[in-house]
């Protein structure tokens, strides 16, 4: 049975062209698992994960949107009530990596003003097949002011740490909305986030 003793629940989206692993991210980072013949995903799914920092319980909601063009308007919505989200392309295919302004785009037109953005290039396994590299990827996030970081679904490198980052940025975001502060902090590209420790615990099962 899942622990329902969070005191703040945050939801966290992945974005992203049809195929570039969003849902074997979700499916590895939360049941280890990976499946080699994944479908594309109808619509949304999604799982919860719980995270202490700092002695705060955690809640993140963690959504899986389709990426097909056909499915737009109704993960659009889902965009709404975000924190956070995980642009997240393929480094074996060139043309979702084109795409990535498109999905930023996007998601800052429908959600939080204040979202924290992490670029992920996906299946960094797959290093005899790469399309995009490296630093390419680092040069798109600097570009577009976002964090970045490589990842596999497959091995499940870099996820535990994308996770972390992520939850931490959104986590210290909320804390300084509770608290009046406006000054803007963005992430530079692949650091880990070092929180301040907060101002007082925010309300029991609180919506960020």
């Amino acid at each position: 049975m899942e622990d329902d003793s969070y005191e703040m629940m945050v939801k966290v989206v992945l974005v992203g062209d049809s195929g570039v692993g969003k849902t074997n991210i979700m499916s590895k980072y939360l049941k280890n698992e990976f499946r080699e013949d994944s479908k594309a995903t109808v619509g949304v799914e999604f799982g919860s994960k719980q995270f202490n920092i700092q002695g705060h319980q955690i809640k993140a909601q963690i959504w899986d949107t389709a990426g097909q063009e056909r499915y737009k308007a109704i993960t659009s919505a889902y965009y709404k009530g975000a924190k956070g989200a995980f642009i997240v392309y393929d480094i074996t295919r060139k043309n979702t990596f084109d795409s990535v302004n498109r999905w930023v785009s996007d998601i800052s037109a429908a959600a939080d003003k204040k979202i924290t953005l992490l670029l992920i290039g996906n299946k960094s396994d797959l290093e005899d097949q790469r399309q995009v590299t490296k630093e390419q990827g680092e040069e798109k996030a600097k570009e577009l002011g976002l964090a970045f970081m490589e990842t596999s679904a497959c091995s499940g490198e870099n996820l535990e740490k994308a996770f972390q980052l992520m939850i931490n940025e959104v986590y210290k975001k909320c804390q300084e909305d509770i608290a009046g502060e406006t000054e803007e902090n963005p992430v530079e590209p692949g650091r880990d986030i070092t929180l301040d420790k907060a101002k007082g615990k925010p309300e029991k099962k609180k919506c960020c």
